[in-house]
C-alpha cells in the first residue's frame, strides 16, 4: 500500500494498521480487496473522514492520500511528511505529530 500524506493543522490523532488490502483507520478497517487492477473508488464512497483522494490500485498497489493531523509546534518530519509504501502486516509507523519536549 502506497500512502501519501497530507498534513493539517489539527488536534486529532492518527492510527493506521494494515492487514492485507485492509487498512485500519482509528479502529475502523476499510477493505480495499474487491478494488480491481487499474480501478477506482471515489473518496466519497469509503466514508473515511481522514481519506484526502480517491483510492486506486496501480501496479497491485493500493495508492491514497491520507490527512495526517499535527499540532503547531511539530516536527518538520510532520508537517511535510514523506510518501510511504507499507508491505507488512500491523501497525503503520507515523511521523511524530507534536513537539517532543526538551529534556530538564
Amino acid at each position: 500500500m502506497k500512502i501519501t500524506f497530507t498534513p493539517l493543522l489539527r488536534a486529532d490523532a492518527l492510527w493506521l494498521s494494515l492487514d492485507g488490502d485492509v487498512l485500519t483507520v482509528n479502529g475502523t478497517a476499510y477493505d480495499f480487496g474487491p478494488l480491481a487492477e487499474g480501478g477506482t473508488l471515489p473518496r466519497e464512497a469509503v466514508g473515511c473522514p481522514v481519506l484526502a483522494s480517491d483510492v486506486t490500485r496501480e501496479a497491485g498497489h493500493i495508492t491514497l492520500t491520507l490527512i495526517l493531523p499535527h499540532g503547531s509546534d511539530s516536527p518538520e518530519e510532520a508537517r511535510f511528511p514523506q510518501p510511504i509504501t507499507v508491505t507488512q502486516t500491523g501497525p503503520i509507523p507515523l511521523p511524530v505529530t507534536y513537539a517532543e519536549e526538551a529534556p530538564e
